[in-house]
């Protein structure tokens, strides 16, 4: 009987002060940084939304990852993606880390875009926390680049916009950068009067450049590097497209990745017309890249007339194809594309001025008979009757 006698002994009791250092220890989110719907790590938007859904279901670029975009021939697509994520970076305070070119690049990156009415009545809706459910903030607006998401910091909830819309006939004025831009040492190749001055290599001052940065900075302010056209000879010295060089640069850049995972993301193009992905080299290269994609653009065709300027349905007509051949694997329960198979299809990109570049499946257009025979019916009929 004694056995079955209820006895009130606390096996374990909470001190008054450890909720309160649960409570100290959850830090507050960056801005333009949320938590990963699949496993709460924090991500940031790389300005394209389309491309923030295709990565691993994550709704955005991982913090600490690193993403390496190929681009076949000689359009430069890749380049508008470093754009918008550059500007994505500058809207939202972030510190952008440039190579290769100078700070008069920034000139060139597009403006915010417009809001239309009916997104500012649904943000003005967003920004009432009190009507919706507390869990469900995470998944707010995950398909929609302008919207806002409620994000609690603290006890304090702030409406924020995690992927702006921007247009790429305008330019970024400098009253909506937050952030700054900061070039890295020059990579082109030494002139007569340089060659004795400064022996270290050009990628190895980049790297030193970035940890003097990276450890001066305080823990919440994130980090973004653009590499655009790496190994191009237009930007980069011949001695960047040694192996041991290249190699050992990406080393040392997937280890501050994973140094700095809560403030650090990097965004790289590769021009596989003059480094195929066939060599050594670039298979290493992307190897030590969490993310791998290519652009194939579509060949144009010379005789076909200019589409009119506002012409949607001719912008939303395929301008190339999309091959992912690697994404992020995070843990064994996830990651890298297991959650969607939105990445094994055949994707396909398109871009306008005012929607920028968008990723959606690839298909292939209706035939041009048919679509006349489908606009002049009576032309048919008329051809039944004549003798």
């Amino acid at each position: 009987m004694s056995t079955f006698t209820k006895r009130n002994t606390v096996l374990s009791a909470a001190r008054p002060g450890q909720a309160a250092g649960h409570a100290k220890t959850e830090k507050p989110l960056a801005s333009g940084v949320r938590p990963s719907p699949l496993d709460g790590r924090p991500t940031t938007s790389t300005g394209t939304s389309s491309l923030d859904q295709l990565l691993a279901g994550h709704g955005g670029l991982a913090m600490g990852t690193c993403l390496l975009i190929e681009e076949q021939g000689t359009t430069d697509f890749s380049g508008i993606l470093l754009r918008y994520y550059a500007a994505e970076g500058l809207v939202q305070g972030h510190q952008v880390h440039l190579v290769g070119f100078p700070v008069e690049w920034k000139h060139q990156l597009p403006g915010l875009a417009a809001l239309h009415p009916k997104a500012k009545t649904t943000q003005s809706t967003a920004a009432a926390p009190e009507e919706k459910m507390k869990i469900a903030w995470r998944y707010e607006a995950l398909g929609n680049a302008g919207s806002a998401i409620t994000i609690p910091r603290g006890d304090i909830s702030q409406t924020a916009t995690f992927c702006h819309s921007f247009d790429l006939g305008k330019r970024l004025a400098p009253s909506a950068c937050k952030g700054s831009l900061q070039p890295t040492p020059s990579l082109g190749p030494p002139t007569l009067g340089q060659k004795g001055i400064n022996s270290m290599s050009p990628l190895k001052a980049i790297m030193k450049h970035l940890k003097t940065k990276l450890e001066s900075s305080p823990p919440n302010e994130v980090h973004r590097l653009v590499i655009p056209s790496l190994l191009s000879p237009t930007l980069y010295d011949a001695r960047c497209t040694q192996p041991a060089e290249v190699l050992q640069f990406l080393h040392g850049l997937r280890a501050l990745l994973r140094r700095y995972s809560t403030q650090f993301t990097a965004v790289i193009t590769l021009p596989t017309s003059l480094f195929p992905r066939g060599s050594g080299l670039v298979r290493w290269m992307e190897l030590l890249c969490d993310g791998v994609m290519e652009l194939i653009p579509l060949p144009a065709n010379p005789a076909a007339a200019p589409p009119p300027a506002k012409d949607s349905k001719a912008s939303d007509q395929p301008q190339g194809l999309i091959r992912v051949h690697t994404l992020p694997v995070y843990h064994e329960k996830g990651g890298g594309g297991a959650e969607t198979s939105a990445f094994r299809e055949t994707l396909s990109f398109s871009l306008s001025a005012s929607k920028g570049l968008t990723i959606k499946p690839y298909s292939l257009p209706p035939m041009v008979d048919e679509i006349q025979k489908e606009k002049s019916p009576a032309s048919a009929i008329k051809d039944g009757i004549d003798f």
